[in-house]
């Protein structure tokens, strides 16, 4: 038996909620091209993510450690592997797209700069006079202009929905180049379902890695008694006991990870129940987002982001390597403005048709944290072997 477009396609009609969105009614490509024989357009532009330069570059790219400190630390591609799974889980149990799920999760953090949130801040700063720099914002740049991998068009030409994904993640405030995804005041379900899985990976994977790495001590949940520490720790503590530190720290990320999901799987049937949308753009007309957590869990998120913020992320440790990125792609960024010759020759000529700060910072926003090193020791350390 060979499976089709239209048969899957035809399976999309007859199991997918009604407030799914379905591949065949999509909203098309920015450049019409014909149908795939085997795949539906969602799943094709996953395969379009997953196969970009831009998504392998995430490997190389920080979460909260940056990859230079350590190789078990999660990065930008393992933390997008996470939320990808989470989401999948969620939109299952709720009768939505799967391929559609997938593909904006897996494009959501295709626009970080390297070193992560520190990388943004600086080049947010960096062009405050020019535009502006928005992970989110440039991911959409990324997949609908500066990936090179077709004769046909520039980017990867995906699926309106898949785009809007993207350009809505996280909420962010949105520019023109967002175009008539303004026309909704939400996105599909798909796509806020790609938002709420990313808050829940980054919160429990972080406070995983903090343990791991030593930043954060477990014996110190006692004493700190955060909400969320409180809310669960006669459980965790309880079937956690006699375990290895390694394997207690594990069960509390699995457990934290199902109290959360399993939460937001109730609350937003219950959600969908209510409104009892019809088809997809209900979903996008309504004022407010569907996905969410009882009140008594999203207090438990927020106080568990709180503490990360106060003990991790503020961390000396993490502050220090925070300052050190921001300066590194400042001078990057300083210095390939003042003097542009210094660009690659094919990077540079970009900028008869754009301004010469959006080509830049383009040029950093693209790059790994190895890569970045590399760039600043090129621009400012000698070398006695100077040519090729």
């Amino acid at each position: 038996m060979i499976l089709r477009r239209e048969d899957l396609e035809a399976f999309e009609r007859e199991n997918l909620a009604p407030y799914a969105e379905h591949c065949a009614a999509s909203r098309g490509r920015r450049i019409a091209e014909n149908d795939d024989g085997f795949r539906t357009s969602f799943g094709r532009d996953r395969d379009r993510i997953v196969h970009s330069s831009a998504y392998r570059r995430l490997g190389n790219k920080t979460q909260v450690f940056i990859t230079l400190e350590g190789e078990y630390y999660r990065t930008r591609l393992t933390h997008t592997e996470e939320v990808t799974q989470i989401a999948l889980t969620i939109a299952r149990a709720l009768g939505l797209n799967l391929d559609l799920t997938e593909a904006i999760c897996r494009a959501h953090d295709l626009g970080h700069a390297p070193f992560g949130h520190a990388g943004e801040a600086v080049l947010a700063e960096c062009m405050a006079a020019d535009g502006g720099f928005e992970h989110n914002a440039q991911a959409l740049r990324i997949v609908d202009l500066l990936e090179r991998e077709y004769s046909d068009f520039p980017g990867l030409n995906l699926s309106w929905e898949v785009r809007e994904g993207i350009a809505k993640h996280g909420r962010h405030a949105l520019n023109g180049d967002a175009g008539d995804f303004l026309s909704f005041p939400q996105s599909c379900l798909e796509a806020q379902i790609s938002d709420l899985a990313d808050s829940i990976s980054y919160g429990c994977h972080d406070l995983d890695d903090g343990l791991a790495a030593g930043l954060l001590k477990w014996e110190s949940l006692d004493e700190v008694s955060p909400e969320w520490w409180t809310r669960i720790r006669n459980e965790v503590t309880a079937r956690s006991d006699g375990m290895a530190p390694d394997l207690a720290r594990r069960f509390l990320k699995r457990y934290l990870v199902n109290l959360l999901v399993s939460d937001a799987i109730t609350v937003t049937s219950m959600a969908i129940e209510t409104l009892s949308p019809t088809c997809a753009d209900d979903i996008r007309r309504h004022d407010l987002p569907l996905i969410g957590f009882s009140e008594e869990i999203g207090l438990l998120r927020e106080s568990l982001h709180q503490f990360l913020t106060t003990y991790l992320y503020r961390h000396h440790v993490v502050e220090t390597m925070w300052v050190k990125a921001q300066r590194l792609i400042r001078s990057l960024f300083d210095t390939l403005l003042i003097s542009p010759d210094q660009l690659p020759p094919h990077i540079r000529a970009r900028a008869v048709d754009e301004p010469l700060e959006r080509v830049i910072c383009d040029h950093i926003a693209e790059m790994t944290d190895r890569a970045a090193v590399r760039e600043y020791r090129r621009l400012f350390e000698f070398d006695l072997q100077i040519l090729p």
